[in-house]
């Protein structure tokens, strides 16, 4: 890996320089937020872990660390409730951050490392622990509440056929019309 992905992300963007006053987007600003969080929980670590030396399982602990911050009730096998999408009361079954918001995180922190100089090929957002780490949670979230997660699949085109018996009036309507022009 380069030495670059080691920088701070204070001052490193991928931004051209003819722009610097220009305000980041919505995820411009998001994925450089997440990116320094990262960065900080590294440091925190005991010993400070570099981002270059940073692996897959920093990555997972990180994602852990994240879930106390959550706010989404996940059900355990031995609550009344789990499977359902409503309770109707409340429980003492711990709250986690929703599979979707993990998703977007590692979508950006992705980007980011690569836009701090990190090879796509050693980027370990995008390790394949972490994508069977985000299955599991998002089967684990859908079975707690009761939603079957469903792969969405692509609509088919739908043509539309004349039905058969439509041609048949249609054409036996028709067809008097030219046996008198004849």
């Amino acid at each position: 890996m380069s030495g670059d992905v080691a920088k701070d992300s204070g001052g490193g963007s991928s931004r051209s320089s003819d722009q610097p006053d220009a305000p980041l987007s919505r995820y411009e600003s998001q994925k450089r937020r997440d990116w320094n969080t990262f960065g900080q929980y590294l440091k925190n670590q005991r010993p400070p872990v570099a981002i270059s030396q940073c692996n897959c399982n920093h990555v997972l602990d990180f994602l852990r660390y994240l879930d106390q911050f959550g706010k989404t009730k996940v059900h355990v096998h031995g609550c009344v409730f789990f499977g359902q999408p409503d309770p109707p009361a409340p429980c003492t079954c711990p709250v986690k951050q929703a599979w979707g918001s993990l998703d977007a995180l590692i979508g950006r922190l992705r980007a980011a490392y690569e836009e701090h100089g990190g090879s796509q090929e050693k980027n370990p957002f995008g390790s394949g622990a972490i994508r069977v780490f985000l299955r599991e949670v998002k089967e684990c979230q859908a079975k707690a509440r009761g939603i079957p997660y469903k792969k969405k699949k692509k609509k088919k085109k739908i043509q539309i056929k004349p039905n058969v018996n439509d041609e048949a009036n249609s054409s036996s309507k028709q067809q008097p019309a030219l046996l008198s022009s004849n």
